[in-house]
Protein backbone atom coordinates (compact mmCIF):
# COMPACT_ATOMS: atom_id res chain seq x y z
CA UNK A 1 0.00 0.00 0.00
CA UNK A 2 1.45 3.33 -0.74
CA UNK A 3 0.13 6.23 1.46
CA UNK A 4 0.40 9.43 -1.30
CA UNK A 5 -0.16 12.78 -0.50
CA UNK A 6 -3.43 14.11 -1.32
CA UNK A 7 -4.38 10.95 -1.80
CA UNK A 8 -5.89 9.39 1.45
CA UNK A 9 -6.21 13.51 3.14
CA UNK A 10 -4.27 15.66 5.40
CA UNK A 11 -0.91 14.72 6.75
CA UNK A 12 -1.03 13.33 10.35
CA UNK A 13 2.03 15.65 10.89
CA UNK A 14 3.50 18.69 9.32
CA UNK A 15 6.44 20.50 10.76
CA UNK A 16 9.93 22.52 9.20
CA UNK A 17 13.15 20.98 9.46
CA UNK A 18 15.43 23.23 11.38
CA UNK A 19 18.84 23.62 11.80
CA UNK A 20 19.17 22.12 15.30
CA UNK A 21 17.92 18.77 13.90
CA UNK A 22 21.06 18.41 11.03
CA UNK A 23 24.13 17.24 11.02
CA UNK A 24 27.36 19.46 9.36
CA UNK A 25 26.88 18.69 6.72
CA UNK A 26 23.30 20.32 6.65
CA UNK A 27 21.30 16.85 6.30
CA UNK A 28 18.38 16.08 8.83
CA UNK A 29 19.44 13.35 10.72
CA UNK A 30 17.34 9.98 10.55
CA UNK A 31 16.85 9.80 13.91
CA UNK A 32 14.49 13.32 14.04
CA UNK A 33 12.70 11.72 10.99
CA UNK A 34 11.93 8.86 12.91
CA UNK A 35 10.68 10.42 16.04
CA UNK A 36 8.45 12.92 13.44
CA UNK A 37 7.45 9.65 12.22
CA UNK A 38 6.36 7.96 15.63
CA UNK A 39 4.66 10.92 16.55
CA UNK A 40 2.52 10.92 13.77
CA UNK A 41 1.67 7.21 13.71
CA UNK A 42 1.40 7.23 17.74
CA UNK A 43 -1.76 9.99 17.16
CA UNK A 44 -3.42 7.62 13.93
CA UNK A 45 -2.56 4.51 16.12
CA UNK A 46 -4.34 5.94 19.45
CA UNK A 47 -7.83 7.16 17.37
CA UNK A 48 -8.03 3.48 16.65
CA UNK A 49 -7.15 2.00 20.09
CA UNK A 50 -9.51 4.11 21.71
CA UNK A 51 -6.95 5.70 23.98
CA UNK A 52 -2.88 5.74 24.40
CA UNK A 53 -0.33 3.24 22.75
CA UNK A 54 3.27 2.61 23.10
CA UNK A 55 5.65 2.06 20.32
CA UNK A 56 6.83 -1.55 20.29
CA UNK A 57 8.05 -2.31 16.94
CA UNK A 58 9.11 -0.21 13.58
CA UNK A 59 10.11 -2.39 10.51
CA UNK A 60 10.88 -2.77 7.34
CA UNK A 61 12.38 1.44 7.57
CA UNK A 62 13.91 2.82 4.45
CA UNK A 63 15.36 6.37 3.81
CA UNK A 64 14.76 7.21 0.31
CA UNK A 65 16.92 10.74 0.06
CA UNK A 66 18.34 12.73 2.65
CA UNK A 67 15.71 15.78 4.12
CA UNK A 68 17.12 19.07 4.08
CA UNK A 69 17.14 22.36 6.09
CA UNK A 70 14.48 24.32 5.81
CA UNK A 71 12.46 21.10 3.96
CA UNK A 72 8.52 21.08 4.66
CA UNK A 73 8.15 18.16 6.47
CA UNK A 74 5.01 15.97 6.21
CA UNK A 75 3.76 12.37 7.30
CA UNK A 76 0.66 10.05 6.28
CA UNK A 77 -0.28 7.22 7.69
CA UNK A 78 -2.52 4.24 6.62
CA UNK A 79 -3.46 1.30 8.44
CA UNK A 80 -1.37 -1.98 7.62
CA UNK A 81 -2.88 -4.68 10.12
CA UNK A 82 -4.10 -5.21 13.44
CA UNK A 83 -4.33 -7.68 16.23
CA UNK A 84 -6.49 -8.35 19.18
CA UNK A 85 -3.90 -5.64 21.01
CA UNK A 86 -1.73 -3.78 18.72
CA UNK A 87 -2.24 -1.61 14.86
CA UNK A 88 0.27 -2.05 12.79
CA UNK A 89 0.32 1.86 10.65
CA UNK A 90 2.50 2.40 7.45
CA UNK A 91 3.96 6.09 7.25
CA UNK A 92 5.51 7.73 4.20
CA UNK A 93 7.77 10.88 5.25
CA UNK A 94 7.26 13.21 2.38
CA UNK A 95 9.39 16.51 2.06
CA UNK A 96 8.64 20.13 -0.02
CA UNK A 97 11.80 22.29 -0.64
CA UNK A 98 10.97 25.90 0.95
CA UNK A 99 9.27 28.03 -1.37
CA UNK A 100 6.93 25.03 -2.81
CA UNK A 101 7.64 22.49 -5.65
CA UNK A 102 6.08 18.99 -5.78
CA UNK A 103 6.81 16.94 -2.31
CA UNK A 104 9.00 13.75 -2.95
CA UNK A 105 8.86 10.73 -0.66
CA UNK A 106 11.74 10.85 1.47
CA UNK A 107 11.16 7.50 4.14
CA UNK A 108 8.84 5.40 4.61
CA UNK A 109 8.42 2.02 7.36
CA UNK A 110 6.24 0.12 9.31
CA UNK A 111 5.39 1.24 13.22
CA UNK A 112 3.97 -1.32 15.42
CA UNK A 113 2.02 0.29 18.46
CA UNK A 114 0.20 -2.24 21.65
CA UNK A 115 -2.73 -0.17 23.31
CA UNK A 116 -1.85 0.23 26.66
CA UNK A 117 -4.09 1.30 30.12
CA UNK A 118 -3.20 4.24 32.09
CA UNK A 119 -0.79 2.45 33.82
CA UNK A 120 1.28 1.01 30.81
CA UNK A 121 -0.29 -2.61 30.58
CA UNK A 122 -1.07 -4.31 27.65
CA UNK A 123 -5.41 -3.87 26.60
CA UNK A 124 -7.58 -5.18 24.01
CA UNK A 125 -7.93 -2.33 21.46
CA UNK A 126 -12.07 -2.66 21.83
CA UNK A 127 -11.33 -2.30 25.59
CA UNK A 128 -11.59 1.39 27.75
CA UNK A 129 -8.97 3.28 27.02
CA UNK A 130 -8.60 4.30 30.92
Amino acid sequence: MTVLPNKRGDAHLRTIAMPRDANPSGDIFGGWTLSQMDLAGGVFAAERAGGRVATVAIDAMKFLRPIAVGDEVSCFCGWEDESPASVRVRIETWARSPGGGEPEKVTEGVFTYVAVTDDGKPRRLDADGG
